[in-house]
């Protein structure tokens, strides 16, 4: 295998990781940072050495907190609306912090753009789950939440468990992800509410 093969394959890797990994952060804005730091600390995914600092110790104990802080108060009702106005900020930011830090051996205007890019689409996951967390609170005043929020576990850690072991299968799940959100919750056609009010 060449240089540049290696190359262009280190490049679709890292960039499929941090698609996922974004993805992941739409949902959780510290889980997916702590399982980056993980992979650059094991040696999983490379980074740019001027990102190494996501693995280092001060990091990942910082990291180790804010996630366990940020999953435990999203299953307390109220808290977790908190977090999702909070996360409108957080979640993009964390998006764009892990794809640069992936993106890696390439022009840094070029990490900056994918960067804000996955940012941009770490809003459409967040902004998806805070419409379906705002309908479980007004169906189920609440009680459902803590169990949709185990749900958003769930997802967040496969994606960044899929981001650093097989980062392809990790974009393909996100956009899974993404359209079953998108099905299940897009408003419905108006033509089909003229059909039903007939």
């Amino acid at each position: 295998m060449t240089s540049d093969t290696m190359l262009v394959r280190d490049l679709v890797l890292a960039g499929a990781a941090g698609i996922a990994i974004a993805a992941a952060c739409g949902l959780r804005a510290f889980l997916p940072l702590l399982a980056l730091g993980l992979g650059v600390r094991f040696g999983l995914v490379h980074v740019d050495p001027s990102a190494a600092w996501i693995g280092s110790t001060p990091a990942l104990v910082s990291l180790v907190w804010a996630a366990l802080l940020e999953i435990v108060a999203d299953k307390i009702p109220a808290l977790d609306h908190l977090l999702d106005l909070a996360g409108t900020l957080v979640r993009p930011a964390a998006a764009m912090i892990a794809g640069w830090c992936t993106f890696r051996g390439v022009h840094p205007a070029v990490a900056a753009v994918a960067a804000v890019l996955l940012g941009a689409g770490t809003m459409g996951v967040h902004v998806t789950k805070a419409k379906v967390r705002l309908g479980s609170s007004m169906l189920t005043f609440g009680s459902a939440n803590p169990l949709l929020s185990f749900v958003e576990d769930a997802i967040a850690t496969g994606l960044c468990a899929l981001a650093l072991l097989a980062p392809i299968a990790g974009v393909l799940t996100a956009i899974a992800v993404v359209w079953m959100l998108r099905r299940v919750f897009r408003p419905p056609h108006p033509r089909a509410e003229r059909s039903a009010l007939r």
